[in-house]
This record gives C-alpha cells, structure tokens and sequence, in this order.
C-alpha cells in the first residue's frame, strides 16, 4: 500500500475536459472575477459589522461567522483552477490535493451549521419573541457559531485519515475543478473503498441533513407563526427579518438537492455539465451572499445609504468651496 502511495507524488486537475485552449484566457479571467467578488463582497461585510457598532448583534455575527466561511472557501478552491487556465499549472501535490478536500468538505459541512444557528435565531426571534434577548445574546452566539466550527472539525479529520490509508493504483487525473472526496477516491483500489464511501457519506448525511431537518422545522414554524397574525403590515415585516436568510438557506441547499434528485432518478449530466453545476452551486452562495446581506437586511442596508448620503454631502461642499 505505501509503495502505491509513494508513487503517487501529485494529482492533475483536470477542469473542464471540453473547453477548447481558446477560452482558458476569458475562463481564468472570469474565475478571476467571481474571486474578486468572494473576497471584496464578504471583507466588506466582515469589516463594517466591526466598524458599525450598532450591527454587532446576534444577527448580523452569524452573517460574519458565514462571511469567513465563504471567502476561506473561495480562497481554498479558485487560486488553484485560476492558476491551470491562466499559467498552465496542473499540477496540486498530493497531500495539497488532501489539505484542499478537507477545506472543501469541513467549509461546506460549517456552512450547514451555521445555517441551523441562523435558522434558531429567527425562530426563537418570531416564534418566542418574549425570551429573545434573553436566549440570544452576543455570547450565545459566539458559543453556537464556535460550535458549528468545530463539530464538523474531528469528522472531517477522520475522513481524511480513512482516504489517505486507500492505495492509490489508477489514473492520478482530479476530474473536477478542485479536489474532493468523490474525484480522489474514484483513483483508488482495494477492498476499503467501499468501506471508506460508506463512512463518508455517513458523515456528510449527518452533516448536511440534521442541520436540513431543524432549518425546515424552523422556517415552517416561522410561516406558520407569519400566516397567523391579523395585521398584513405586521406580516410584511416579520417576513422581512428573515428573507435574507431564507435566500441564503436556499442558495445552498436547493442546488445540492436537485444534483441528487437528478443523480437518483437516473438523470445524468455529461462531465462538462456536471462540473460546471458543482461550480456553480459551491461559488455562487460565496458571491451573492454579501449582496443579499446588504440589500434584504434592513439595518445594513439603511447605514450604507446614511453612509452614501454622507460621503455625496461631504463632496457637493468641498466642490462648492
């Protein structure tokens, strides 16, 4: 088993198999872009709740907690396929190719967690109002959020530990535009692989689908909590507190489940398709999560227009002087 290992000294990533050489420069540049947008996007969220004094509550830091997540998602995954399309670099060590499916798995495993904080704090916060300020406090969050980092933490160590025992006697080719368990396991032979996907894929259900069921229990409740107020702007407004959190909820978990929808009644995509879907449902929540922050929640949303209005007065005077 060592023997086969050793020989293994790197795997290549292999990206999209059908794009032509013509369209890896608009394609890194493009991958370029969405990066740009991950890091710019949640920096800026993750600075302002620091900076406005008023935005630290438990609401607005679990959008932080979310926020480093998706941007050290983004930094794990894109320099990389970045790099193959841009300088023809595709070449990702081996235990580099590891380090980048553990970030791949415990980044996304955290997301589900936090979501589940996200999705008690707005049932608490409309199904038991009364006791919110009592039951959600900076500190509770601070606890709730450490939590979600570190549960998915020894799992995802372990997965690790499991794969890296396989012998890997196939083809060193990573189809697929960063490193994960499906792309590096399918090089593997031996009698533990079935073994190794059977505990892994333990893992990600225990993972992905607890928090899944309380984020459902959750949003029913708080629609049916909605559906029974007299008052319509009463309503209105109570949905409003947890619309962005209900996108961003489902930005993640909508795309993963029609994979495995499409997967399961035999639906199957070519490879091309398959790795641009993975793309897209993993980078897309990163990108537009700092946009539906800013302009779905009330409170950012208004101190940025304060912020703007300011910066247009303080301009018009010095023009005028």
């Amino acid at each position: 088993m060592n023997a086969n290992v050793s020989r293994m000294k790197s795997f290549f990533i292999l990206g999209f198999p059908g794009l032509s050489a013509q369209y890896h420069g608009p394609v890194s540049s493009l991958l370029f872009l969405i990066y740009l947008t991950i890091a710019i996007g949640n920096m800026f969220i993750l600075a302002f709740v620091v900076y406005e004094k008023s935005l630290q509550k438990p609401t607005y830091l679990v959008f932080c907690h979310l926020a480093l997540n998706d941007l050290t998602f983004g930094t794990a995954t894109l320099p990389k396929i970045i790099s193959k399309y841009w300088f023809g670099d595709n070449i990702i060590p081996f235990y580099g190719c590891f380090a980048q499916m553990f970030f791949v798995h415990y980044l996304g495993s955290v997301t589900s967690f936090i979501l589940l904080v996200m999705a008690l704090d707005r049932f608490i916060a409309i199904c038991i109002p009364l006791r919110y300020r009592v039951l959600i406090t900076n500190s509770t969050i601070f606890v709730l959020c450490g939590f979600a980092w570190f549960i998915p933490l020894p799992l995802m160590v372990a997965v690790i530990i499991h794969v890296l025992k396989l012998p890997f006697c196939k083809s060193n080719v990573i189809a697929q535009c960063y490193c994960d368990h499906i792309s590096i396991t399918s090089q593997a032979c031996g009698e533990d692989v079935k073994h190794v996907a059977v505990t892994s894929l333990c893992v990600a259900m225990f993972c992905l689908l607890l928090p899944l069921a309380f984020i459902l229990f959750s949003y029913i409740s708080i629609i049916v909590a909605i559906l029974k107020m007299s008052n319509a702007a009463g309503r209105r407004k109570t949905l409003s507190t947890c619309t962005p959190q209900i996108f961003i909820t489902c930005l993640f978990y909508l795309p993963r489940c029609f994979i495995y929808v499409a997967n399961t009644v035999g639906f199957s995509f070519s490879i091309d398709v398959r790795i641009l879907l993975i793309l897209l449902y993993s980078l897309f929540p990163p990108a537009v999560n700092p946009i539906i922050y800013c302009f779905k929640t009330q409170d950012i949303k208004q101190l940025l227009v304060k912020k703007l209005k300011k910066t247009k007065i303080g301009v018009d005077i010095k023009l005028s002087l």
